[in-house]
């Protein structure tokens, strides 16, 4: 078996000119031709199926009040399970939950919890297990999940098997909250999450946070009979493009995320390499700025430069083609009530120029980068800065390591580049981003019109109605709020041809973060 370690070792160590030569080398596979469409067979068990990942760092916890990127959400879904999964089409389907019901008005709502299913340490799921999983996002906690969590009033065990939530106020969305990626469910009690007890597929075997996760198929059948079928999953932590790509490439790995637009075009024509592309489902690629501080307090200065940026010509020259226009919030067109009369905002240099002078600032502004946040991101900062310059915008990039950038520089400084992944929700996406106490309200947003009408919209029946609310939202966000959403991105990953089951997704990578639950070789 190759010695993994070694991998990953060698592929740290690669210089740059190395890396681009292995890139360039994509042109030689290239002449291979087009491949025909794999027909999807029957899952088979066996293999060692090796990820190249971007999304971690040396810093990461199996703690899932800590998860904040894709490789620590890889690992929750490999070594547990969620109340609800969210399937391919965007709908929330049964899980650890094998059904459900809500009382008119969804304040009341009845989860009846699958029997017969184990953790790894032999423990039984009950509905303590479940009680405990959710609370453990719930009051004194620094979880991202609080705030979704926060109209939970009630939570009652009515059996060993079944549970009662009831909340403040009623949502017809609350299955679609409890698939959140946080929401986990341990054993109850637990306070080491590094065992890794889980009703998952796998067990876990080695942990190097940064490095590397190996993960062995758990003993005895999984739950699921046509899901868990590697014997082994090895992730290594690649946070290069390059790198990622030549290690694809070359065989060293089965599957990587996050392709490099610039390079899809000739992985695609790679016979032995097949790409996953869900259109506009990708992250959404933004420059964020705080606006409960100066300069960025005014309104007129965060519309010149939303104005001021030239969207198009970095979804050609930087992203290739594989991106559509972002219009100043994080809800795309896959999610159910984004608003498509929305006017979508362009390159406009004269109403750029209008508000540049209306603020009356000179400038400059300091946009951190780094390609830690997104691929693309130093690019598409240039490219913001020379379409900003006619209008006098004086914008000074200052590029940031990749390294721990996700907890020295974003929601720290005041303007920066980020990404925000989709969520299967309006409200998901709208409460945990943009409300004036989420925790991810890294914009520092706040109008309490606009807490209103997320809140209104979730207990709101008439479909017409509720529409009409997530649009207003959308519209406010697009007009008052410091999110520059400039592009939404095809998400794109890419796999070997022996590799089944890498599908798109609506919501996360690498089929929903569960290629390694969900695919087999062929």
């Amino acid at each position: 078996m190759t010695n993994t370690h070694d991998i990953s070792d060698k592929l740290m160590a690669v210089d740059r000119r190395h890396l681009i030569g292995g890139v360039a080398a994509l042109g030689l596979f290239a002449a291979l031709g087009s491949r025909g469409a794999l027909a999807q067979e029957v899952p088979k068990k066996g293999g060692t199926l090796r990820l190249g990942m971007a999304g971690g760092s040396a810093s990461d916890s199996l703690d899932p009040r800590t998860y904040a990127d894709s490789i620590a959400n890889a690992c929750g879904a490999m070594f547990w399970n969620f109340l609800v999964e969210i399937d391919d089409k965007g709908a929330a389907t049964p899980e650890l939950a094998e059904s459900w019901e809500s009382k008119p008005g969804a304040v009341e709502w009845i989860f009846n919890i699958r029997k017969g299913v184990t953790f790894a340490s032999g423990k039984t799921l009950d509905a303590d297990d479940v009680i405990y999983s959710i609370n453990l996002h719930r009051g004194e906690t620094k979880s991202p999940a609080k705030v979704i969590l926060a109209p939970i009033k009630e939570m009652v065990k009515t059996s060993p098997n079944q549970i009662k939530i009831v909340l403040s106020a009623g949502n017809a969305d609350l299955p679609f909250v409890l698939s959140d990626n946080h929401l986990i469910v341990v054993p109850a009690g637990t306070t080491d999450f590094s065992k890794a007890d889980g009703t998952g597929a796998f067990t876990l075997a080695d942990w190097r946070p940064g490095v590397r996760i190996v993960a062995h198929r758990k003993p005895g059948k999984y739950w699921k009979p046509d899901r868990g079928n590697f014997d082994t999953v090895e992730i290594l932590y690649i946070s290069d493009s390059s790198a990622r790509t030549q290690a694809l490439v070359t065989g060293q790995v089965d599957a990587i995320n996050r392709v490099d637009p610039k390079t899809a075009v000739l992985l695609q024509k790679n016979r032995a390499i097949q790409i996953s592309r869900t259109k506009g489902g990708g992250f959404r690629y933004c420059f964020e700025a705080q606006t409960d501080k100066d300069p960025y307090k005014n309104r007129d200065l965060m519309l010149a430069l939303k104005y001021g940026i030239n969207r198009q010509t970095i979804i050609t020259n930087v992203f290739s083609g594989f991106a559509i226009l972002g219009n100043d919030h994080t809800i795309g067109p896959l999610t159910k009530y984004y608003d498509a009369k929305q006017k979508q905002r362009t390159y406009d240099p004269d109403k750029a120029k209008f508000h540049w002078r209306k603020a009356g600032f000179n400038g400059p502004i300091e946009l951190q980068v780094s390609e830690g946040a997104f691929i693309g991101a130093t690019d598409s900062a240039v490219v913001f800065q020379e379409s900003g310059k006619a209008q006098g915008i004086n914008l000074d990039i200052k590029r940031v390591s990749g390294d721990g950038y996700w907890s020295n520089v974003w929601n720290k400084v005041p303007f920066c580049a980020a990404f925000w992944s989709s969520r299967p929700t309006a409200d998901l996406q709208l409460s945990l981003t943009y409300m004036s106490d989420a925790k991810w309200n890294t914009t520092r947003y706040n109008n309490p019109r606009f807490d209103k009408l997320v809140v209104d919209a979730r207990v709101e029946l008439n479909e017409d109605k509720r529409a009409a609310m997530y649009a207003e939202c959308q519209g406010l966000l697009a007009e008052e709020a410091g999110m520059l959403c400039f592009a939404i991105g095809d998400q794109m990953d890419g796999c070997s041809t022996k590799v089944q089951g890498l599908a798109p997704h609506p919501r996360y990578e690498l089929n929903d973060q569960r290629i390694a639950e969900k695919g087999w070789f062929v």
